[in-house]
């Protein structure tokens, strides 16, 4: 039996006592686009006004502009920019030619919209269980592997890029396209290498709440092969080889000038934002790294062989539901990714999956909480965020015995793991040159 959690510690405030109903009245909101607005105004509204005056509002020298620089960034030859990042996922499919009879292996623990995409292409999503990190585990990969697989699917969940050297040593064993799933992790590396430039295709979305974010819908495809590149260039565009001249069946899906504008822009700016969210994952780690409070939060972990964007700063919990409600009441902001798993979810009903059929990203599923880590916060956000926590754990640890538990790393996370969590905080220390 755990040790019930002692009203007497308080990590967030430096070990003084937290007395009864001490939390001040702060608002730490999950996602703040108005600041973002407020910090950028003064530069981006002549940017798109400058879009505006050129009269080319769909393409243009804003595009060709973003799809370099995105490409010198990520260390590919070419980038393709998209509408959206699940078209970024259907347009990768379908330019390797997958479709029907055929079969992704991917992870059950993404956005709909990775299972979503194979599914659009008419090819088989067949899901692989994932590892403690959330991403997906390769030896079931390896094991999920049949005649009609065709590609691997990895996805770098919450900007930690899966073990892609494992991955690509199965996919090339086996003769398999390997597309890198990058929605969540503009910028993230492992094992020196960055995402979006290992697998055969990376997929990235530039929704709102991405680390890179448009002002709107907006995604892109990186790739090292030219001739995949160009007819992905003319399948977002109706398959247009010319006006008049149709190759192939396409679709619309183009990246318009003023989001590519927005885009130029905050790509300068992106080291900062993921530097400055590093910077808040580590006092969140120092924060919640006592033995008691490991006891019930699980932050994530960091190696020293990955750089980690943090797109979402994801703790597994005891008495997840409870804690969200009061961390609400408390006014901060959280959020779930994802509260079910995709072969859970009605619409994939039809491919016959049920519960306990992968038993860790079901678990997760139950237990994972999405903290505020945007570049906006202060410290004393943090440090609120974190007495919330505790008070919420002081509350309950008098009527309960109840904590996390983990068969396979709960010794990682009560007493004496101090030793890994110093080899996490001098991982996100690194700089990110």
């Amino acid at each position: 039996m755990t040790e019930a959690f002692s009203t007497n510690a308080d990590p967030a405030s430096g070990g003084s006592t937290l007395e009864k109903d001490s939390l001040e009245n702060r608002q730490v909101p999950y996602v703040d686009l108005q600041q973002q607005y407020k910090d950028e105004e003064k530069e981006v509204l002549p940017l798109i006004r400058e879009a505006l005056a050129t009269g080319h509002w769909v393409g243009g020298r804003a595009v060709e502009e973003f799809e370099q620089e995105i490409a010198a960034y990520t260390g590919t030859s070419d980038a393709v920019a998209l509408g959206s990042g699940t078209d970024a996922l259907i347009l990768a499919l379908r330019v390797l030619n997958i479709g029907a009879g055929d079969e992704v292996i991917t992870a059950p623990n993404s956005f709909i919209s990775t299972a979503s995409a194979i599914v659009q292409v008419g090819a088989t999503p067949i899901f692989a269980d994932v590892l403690e990190d959330q991403n997906i585990d390769p030896n079931a990969v390896k094991n999920a592997i049949t005649n009609r697989t065709k590609a691997i699917l990895p996805v770098h969940l919450t900007g930690r890029v899966a073990d892609m050297l494992r991955l690509k040593e199965i996919a090339a064993a086996h003769q398999l396209y390997l597309v890198e799933d990058a929605a969540q992790a503009i910028g993230s590396r492992r094992d020196g290498e960055m995402a979006g430039a290992i697998g055969d295709l990376g997929c990235f979305s530039a929704h709102p709440l991405k680390n890179l974010n448009a002002s709107g819908d907006a995604g892109f495809i990186t790739t090292s092969n030219p001739e995949l590149a160009q007819r992905l260039r003319r399948m977002r565009n109706n398959g247009l080889a010319d006006r008049s001249t149709a190759l192939e069946w396409g679709v619309v899906t183009r990246l318009d000038s003023i989001q590519a504008a927005l885009l130029n822009y905050r790509l300068k700016r992106l080291p900062q934002v993921i530097e400055q969210r590093r910077k808040n994952a580590n006092l969140y780690r120092e924060l919640l790294s006592s033995d008691k409070l490991l006891s019930y939060v699980k932050p994530p972990l960091c190696q020293p062989n990955e750089l980690n964007t943090y797109h979402t700063f994801v703790v597994q919990c005891s008495q997840r539901d409870a804690l969200k409600d009061f961390l609400s009441d408390s006014g901060v902001g959280t959020s779930i990714h994802y509260p079910k798993p995709i072969h859970l979810q009605p619409a994939a009903s039809a491919l016959g999956h049920g519960p306990g059929e992968f038993p860790i990203a079901e678990a997760q599923c139950s237990r994972i909480l999405s903290l505020p880590i945007h570049q906006f916060l202060s410290e004393a956000d943090i440090r609120y965020v974190v007495r919330a926590i505790t008070r919420f754990y002081e509350r309950m640890g008098r009527g309960t015995t109840e904590t996390f538990s983990s068969p396979s790393t709960a010794a990682r996370y009560t007493s004496g793991s101090q030793q890994e969590h110093a080899v996490s905080r001098s991982c996100t220390s690194r700089p990110i040159s």
